[in-house]
């Protein structure tokens, strides 16, 4: 069957999105609705939802239904990660000197002043239509973002199609071939139906400052980048958010830890040293 795919760059990364039977406009659809949601999301715009309620930290502030929503899923997955995916991690982000997109390079760096954050349900608050987050904090979804949007346009997009939003995934209908969606995990080729993937690493958004190689995964229970045996984690899961959260907090954990937690969690996974 005829597989009609585009190619963009939104959310910091490459995304690709694949359909069979799409009706015509409706890849071009999803490109805008991708870039459209990134410029509300993204804390790397100033005009951007995200960006005005970190500026109101400390005060209530009204957030969109979508906003609310993926907030609302940044705390579940805090709690089902016992802390380790933490949306509350910007200001470490910025100590380390990943002030703006990575594209343009890193700025300055203080990497000692990076401390852990606050439990995020002690620094962030969504109540209906309005959210607080704690004086003197921040949010960064870019991680979890990924995932959740995944899952929710490959619902909205058509009945057999792959998202693949820089990595985080979601596989919807039997792809092409009726067999499932073919996707790289570990050198080998999976099929997918129904499913998210997801992958973590610390090999990509790496850089120096003052002899220190950093990078952009932080690890809440230091404030710091993490330091793990594991380089790279890519987990399968029932959607595309979950496979985000797991695949991140495994990382963290690393090599000796991760299969105890992916074990009941994940539907599979591969661990790269």
């Amino acid at each position: 069957m005829r597989v009609d795919e585009v190619r963009f760059e939104a959310l910091g990364s490459t995304c690709h999105v694949l359909g069979v039977g799409l009706a015509p406009g409706r890849l071009a659809w999803a490109e805008a609705w991708v870039a459209e949601r990134h410029g509300r999301f993204s804390r790397f715009e100033p005009s951007s939802e995200l960006a005005a309620l970190n500026r109101s930290a400390g005060r209530w502030a009204p957030v969109s239904a979508d906003l609310a929503a993926l907030l609302a899923a940044a705390l579940d997955a805090h709690r089902v990660s016992g802390g380790l995916v933490h949306a509350g991690v910007l200001g470490p982000m910025l100590a380390i000197g990943y002030t703006r997109p990575l594209r343009l390079g890193p700025t300055a760096a203080a990497p000692a002043a990076a401390v852990p954050p606050p439990a995020l349900p002690e620094m962030l608050e969504v109540d209906g239509d309005r959210a607080r987050v704690r004086a003197g904090t921040g949010i960064d979804l870019g991680g979890i973002a990924k995932g959740w949007l995944a899952d929710r346009l490959a619902a909205e997009l058509g009945e057999n199609c792959l998202v693949n939003l820089g990595g985080d995934l979601f596989a919807r209908g039997r792809g092409p071939e009726s067999e499932g969606w073919p996707v790289g995990m570990g050198g080998q080729t999976l099929l997918l139906s129904e499913q998210g993937a997801a992958t973590s690493g610390v090999r990509r958004r790496t850089w120096s400052w003052e002899g220190e190689t950093l990078h952009h995964l932080i690890d809440p229970r230091t404030g710091r980048p993490a330091a793990t045996d594991l380089a790279e984690v890519s987990v399968v899961a029932g959607t595309a958010t979950d496979a985000e959260v797991h695949a991140k907090a495994a990382l963290l954990l690393g090599a000796a830890a991760a299969p105890a937690y992916l074990t009941g969690r994940a539907l599979a996974w591969w661990l790269g040293p």
